[in-house]
């Protein structure tokens, strides 16, 4: 339940939001239809509360539904944009221990992958051979991912 509080208060807030804008939607209908000399009828409060509703989320709610789960989305199922940075940092750091520990380096590592489910494996460097063998001709060692 606590892993979960924020989405269940969201919920909460939302059912609470939408229970009382049905509740003073009906009460303002039926007095609207009192004041025509009419009777309030379910079905077609049902069919104007509907629309309204769907009005306010298409112009509000929807959009940014969209930038809120849109972005999560393409943030966690790792498109390019979004792993970019994380690869590279993945990258230096297991080139750090492995120029500091050799073979107990690469133990730490797979224990690490595991540990943190690292399901994409080593990050490769891509598209940037030229640099590294300038880094590599100034004296700085590359160290290559297995591969």
């Amino acid at each position: 339940m606590k892993r979960y509080a924020y989405g269940w208060i969201t919920l909460a807030f939302f059912l609470v939001s939408i229970g009382l804008h049905w509740l003073f939607g009906w009460y303002t209908y039926v007095e609207d239809a009192a004041e025509h000399g009419q009777q309030a009828e379910m079905s077609s409060y049902l069919m104007i509360m509907g629309r309204d509703t769907f009005e306010n989320w298409q112009s509000e709610f929807l959009q940014l539904i969209w930038q809120v789960v849109g972005l999560a989305y393409f943030l966690y199922v790792g498109s390019p944009s979004s792993k970019e940075n994380d690869d590279r940092l993945e990258a230096k750091v297991d080139a750090l221990l492995r120029m500091n520990g050799g073979e107990e380096a690469e133990q730490l590592i797979r224990e690490l992958d595991d540990h943190y489910l690292r399901a994409g494996g080593h990050a490769q460097p891509h598209g940037h051979e030229a640099e590294l063998a300038k880094s590599a001709g100034r004296g700085l060692r590359h160290v290559a991912a297995p591969g």
